[in-house]
């Protein structure tokens, strides 16, 4: 499992730790990931992401996975996140045609 947020694509970063004695030595830094779940109105179920806490914050802030994903392109989407969005879409879609 990559170590890359799902909605922001964040991902690990790499820089030094450095000593007292000024050494120098590689290490990683990795995104604060959290297994996540939540709710989507048009798909009345629930969707289990593993995404950044950053990540988590921009959803609430939009007003949901279902707000976020409609309103953001999909050019700055990573890939599952564009396979969400038109499997809500298409729920969305055939909401309305049934209605």
């Amino acid at each position: 499992m990559a170590r890359r947020c799902g909605i922001t694509g964040k991902g690990v970063q790499s820089g030094n730790n450095v000593s007292h004695a000024n050494n120098k030595t590689r290490r990683r830094f990795l995104p604060n990931l959290q297994e996540t779940s939540f709710y989507s109105d048009v798909l009345a179920t629930s969707i289990q992401l593993r995404l950044t806490t950053s990540g988590i914050r921009t959803i609430e802030h939009n007003g949901g996975i279902d707000a976020f994903l409609l309103t953001t392109k999909p050019r700055n989407l990573p890939p599952e996140a564009v396979v969400l969005k038109r499997r809500i879409l298409r729920a969305q879609a055939k909401k309305a045609a049934a209605a």
